[in-house]
């Protein structure tokens, strides 16, 4: 009896003691963040190298994917507290249909940050955007510092930049 107590505790019902998983990587193991050129609704090329210096948080999202709408409300929000730190937010949407179904969505939800098209290659860049939204946070040396694969907590994305400003 005591045995099949201690046995489903140790299964079910003892706590987690895994530490926390640290909101961005320690320095020496970041991996540079490829560079990509993708252009944005106007037409202007843009590279990951432009924001060198600024800590980005690149996030591969689509418009008929639903945990990144509701990851964008957060993101608006990190660009609009943290931009003048040397902050920004850029989007690579991966929507089949292009700039005609992402600038209407970018319009009705004020977006207010970059958005930029993105592809295949460049999700295979950061080795294959399997799922959306696949969200990273670069250093401002231009390095991965945390990725984010799925609908995480606002907190994690929170943490992970406050550490890096």
């Amino acid at each position: 009896m005591i045995t099949g107590i201690a046995v489903t505790l140790g299964t079910i019902g003892w706590p987690d003691r895994t530490p926390a998983r640290p909101p961005v990587k320690d320095s020496k193991d970041r991996k540079a963040a490829p560079d990509f050129e993708l252009k944005d609704a106007s037409g202007k090329v843009v590279h990951l190298s432009d924001y060198r210096g600024k800590v980005v948080l690149l996030d591969f999202w689509a418009t008929w994917c639903g945990p990144c709408g509701i990851e964008i409300p957060w993101f608006e929000d990190f660009q609009r507290k943290y931009k003048d730190r040397g902050f920004t937010v850029l989007g690579v949407s991966m929507d089949d249909g292009g700039w005609k179904d992402v600038k209407p969505f970018v319009a009705e939800h004020k977006i207010n940050y970059q958005i930029v098209m993105g592809n295949d290659q460049t999700g295979d860049l950061y080795g294959g955007v399997e799922g959306l939204p696949t969200t990273f946070v670069v250093d401002r040396e231009g390095r991965i510092a945390s990725t984010h694969v799925g609908l995480v907590d606002k907190k994690e994305f929170d943490d992970a930049i406050q550490k890096l400003l």
